[in-house]
C-alpha cells in the first residue's frame, strides 16, 4: 500500500491578502530601500518576496507583499527613486 500524503490547504479566509507589483529596479535595490525606510521589523511584517517570472524584461522585478503594507512599500520605493509600474492582486493581472 502506498501512503498518500495529504496536502493541507488553507481556507480562503485564512490566506494572506497579497499584492504583486512590477518595479524597474533590481531586487537588491528594492530590498535595501524597504529596509532603509521601514526597517527590519517593517520588512518582516510586509513579507516582501521576489517572484520569479520569465514573462517580464530582465531590468524589472516582480515583488509581492501584504495588501495592508503596500502603502509603506510604495513610500519606501518612491523615496529611493524606484518607480512602481503596475500593482495587481494576481500575477496574471500584471501581464495584461
Amino acid at each position: 500500500m502506498a501512503n498518500k500524503i495529504k496536502k493541507l490547504k488553507l481556507k480562503p479566509s485564512a490566506r494572506d491578502k497579497r499584492r504583486y507589483f512590477l518595479a524597474k529596479a533590481s531586487n537588491a535595490k528594492i530590498e535595501a530601500a524597504i529596509l532603509e525606510y521601514i526597517g527590519i521589523l517593517g520588512f518582516a511584517k510586509s513579507t516582501y518576496i521576489k517572484v520569479n517570472t520569465k514573462e517580464f524584461p530582465k531590468d524589472t522585478t516582480v515583488g509581492s507583499c501584504l495588501a495592508k503594507s503596500l502603502d509603506d512599500i510604495r513610500a519606501s520605493l518612491a523615496l529611493a527613486g524606484i518607480k512602481i509600474t503596475k500593482v495587481s492582486g494576481t500575477l496574471k493581472g500584471l501581464t495584461k
